[in-house]
């Protein structure tokens, strides 16, 4: 597939590119280059990854964060 590149540098994914990857509107993908290359690189939330794994009292305001300090103590014990 071939996308252009707008004046302000964005580029239009296809759809069909975004549902083989599973990007949504609020995705986060990482961006790297390998010589001439842009990758694009889906990154999974912390509260994706850990979905299920721990018991929550109350849900935080910040799951990630919340998330990533549980799994920095647990890793200190």
């Amino acid at each position: 597939m071939i996308a252009k590149v707008d004046k302000k540098g964005r580029v239009l994914i296809p759809k069909r590119v975004r549902e083989a990857v599973g990007l949504s509107e609020d995705s986060i993908v990482r961006v790297r280059v390998e010589g001439d290359k842009i990758i694009l690189e889906k990154v999974e939330s912390a509260a994706e990854k850990y979905y299920g794994r721990f018991k929550v009292r109350r849900w935080p305001e910040d799951l990630d964060a919340a998330l990533e300090e549980m799994l920095g103590r647990s890793w200190e014990e």
